[in-house]
């Protein structure tokens, strides 16, 4: 494996290449970042293992995203393979010991940047080309379901989001195809009777429409048959559009995985491009504004063969991100792409949600780390499913913090699940109706919940010129929107990741345990307004502060040359009752 130092002090690394191994030796006391992580954001002595996967609910060590990027306190690293491998790390007297274990190929290099995290990350992503940035619109508030399975059910949902005060910008609608070629609006019994008027009509209300969508040639369940399913089959079989074995035989994904059994296309090359998009260009036509770029943790095996010639070991990793690659060159800049797994390459491809987690509140803990974590890969357009997506709803508290963070965070997106729940064979939800949005989520725990959530959604659609203002700011500095304290103040808050920065003059201090009404809060240098208090605090400093729910530790930066009108911004959260 090539070094490639992008500063004279980077080459201050020692570095020895073993078989199978790269050993690496350094001055520092921590590691940050390697992508999407929810088990946690440092991971000195903690192994990493550098692979997409796969896993529904309480991923823990797993991620759907990984990057090959990770910061220490002097230095930064990026692993240009597409390849699996682990990061294995100790510390010891003369600073870390890492070690990088797999089979790399002969074109692999390690890239090196030194300078404290903030310096070298913008090194990292200069060196890949920067980021992307999405249109502003992305920043308004989010409603997803795959429950919305006709016309009526959007509007109705719609409706619902204008009585209650609720402004909705993008609509994410899951179940809307026909289950079997992902490509056709459902036609039975009349769902989708004028899907085009549908979306002119949205956009015209300020509504983005977005479409979900999934890398497979499904295999039907057991007695469907769909003719033009069929034709697609022997069409794609025919012209070898898909994945294949080493024996020639199309890959089919295995038992026991999403959609096992089917077949799955090969987006390097040009004809299966040509094919898949040819069927869906009549969406963009329509006026769609993206799509939900679903799954890609789908290649299983080392032996498959893709057009380029690549094989299972190198797209394990980089299908997902070629997948969303193939999806943004067809869409053009002006729509989005918004995915679960990706890989290197996906600080310039548009928005990242944290994939599928239970409504529990060890999960709510676990996104703020998965959040954290992705932004200092270089995942800067990011959110998670507010509340939790699947089993049992939230509980009225879990909601309602899920909630409060989520408004504070790159993408807020609530999402609901099927009806009977997701996987509902091995977790069924107790509810027959399984919906998340805030006015049923007040059906079922009151009053306050639609009053509290109503407040911050008010609060984030007059946020949205201060979020754009940032997103701008990232993508010219490369520095992300969400910033653990340690990235932004110093090695001194390297122990603090339950707070963080969003944008460079909110301090976001939020509640994630069941039953807590107070906690603490490390003000770093400077002088920060208490949106809750109406005072103003010099630091450094810790304060003690009482939350109720309805109420997180914000904080404004009196330095910020826009500081009454953020504060003004946030005026529906701080004029109102305190809850109980």
């Amino acid at each position: 494996m090539k070094a490639i130092h992008l500063d004279a002090n980077a080459s201050r690394v020692v570095m020895v290449e073993e078989k199978n191994s790269v050993l690496l030796q350094f001055k520092g006391n921590h590691l940050w970042g390697a992508g999407e992580h929810f088990d946690r954001v440092e991971f000195l002595s903690h192994p990493r293992k550098n692979e997409v996967e796969e896993v529904f609910t309480r991923q823990g060590v797993h991620t759907y995203l990984p990057q090959p990027l990770f910061l220490s306190d002097e230095y930064a690293f990026l692993v240009q393979s597409d390849r699996v491998f682990t990061i294995e790390s100790q510390g010891n007297e003369d600073g870390i010991q890492l070690a990088l274990k797999g089979d790399f190929s002969a074109d692999d290099a390690l890239v090196i940047a030194s300078g404290i995290p903030k310096e070298t990350l913008g090194k990292l992503l200069s060196y890949l080309g920067g980021v992307v940035l999405p249109p502003a619109w992305v920043f308004g508030e989010w409603a997803s379901a795959n429950r919305w399975r006709s016309e009526q059910d959007v509007l109705e949902a719609l409706e619902a989001a204008r009585l209650h005060g609720f402004p909705i910008s993008v609509l994410v609608v899951e179940a809307w195809s026909d289950e079997s070629t992902f490509y056709t609006f459902g036609e039975e019994q009349g769902l989708w009777p004028d899907p085009k008027q549908l979306v002119q009509k949205l956009n015209e209300q300020g509504v983005h429409f977005m479409l979900w969508q999934c890398p497979v040639f499904k295999a039907l369940e057991a007695g469907r048959r769909d003719a033009r399913h069929e034709q697609d089959l022997s069409y794609i079989q025919e012209h070898s559009l898909a994945v294949l074995n080493k024996d020639g035989t199309p890959y089919t994904i295995p038992e026991g995985h999403w959609f096992a059994g089917s077949m799955v296309p090969d987006f390097t090359n040009p004809e299966t491009r040509e094919w898949w998009f040819s069927k869906r260009k009549y969406l963009l036509d329509m006026g769609v504004s993206g799509f939900k770029t679903d799954g890609g943790e789908c290649i299983l095996s080392d032996e498959v063969r893709f057009h380029d010639g690549s094989t299972g070991k190198e797209m394990r990793n980089r299908y997902p991100q070629s997948y969303i690659e193939a999806y943004q060159e067809f869409i053009g800049p002006e729509r989005i792409t918004f995915s679960r797994a990706g890989y290197l390459g996906a600080q310039g491809s548009m928005l990242f949600w944290a994939g599928d987690q239970l409504s529990q509140w060890s999960e709510l803990q676990a996104v703020l780390k998965a959040g954290l974590s992705a932004a200092i890969s270089g995942i800067f357009w990011w959110g998670f499913d507010i509340g939790g997506f699947a089993g049992p709803l939230p509980s009225g508290e879990l909601y309602l913090r899920g909630y409060e963070l989520g408004s504070l965070v790159p993408v807020m997106q609530w999402h609901s699940e099927p009806v009977g729940g997701q996987f509902s064979e091995v977790m069924k939800s107790e509810e027959l109706i399984n919906d998340r949005s805030p006015w049923h989520m007040a059906q079922k725990h009151g009053a306050e919940v639609l009053s509290i959530t109503r407040r911050y959604s008010t609060m984030r659609k007059d946020l949205r010129w201060y979020l754009v203002r940032e997103a701008e700011a990232s993508r010219e500095t490369l520095q992300p929107m969400m910033r653990p304290m340690f990235y932004e103040f110093g090695s001194t808050y390297s122990d603090i990741y339950d707070q963080y920065l969003l944008g460079s003059s909110l301090l976001v201090a939020p509640i994630l345990e069941e039953g807590q009404r107070t906690r603490t809060v490390a003000l770093p240098d400077g002088h920060w307004y208490d949106l809750f208090t109406g005072m103003t605090i010099s630091g450094p400093c810790t304060i003690e502060r009482e939350y109720p729910i309805g109420r997180i530790g914000i904080f404004i930066n009196v330095q910020d040359s826009e500081f009454n009108r953020l504060k003004n911004s946030m005026a529906t959260l701080r004029c109102c009752k305190e809850e109980s």
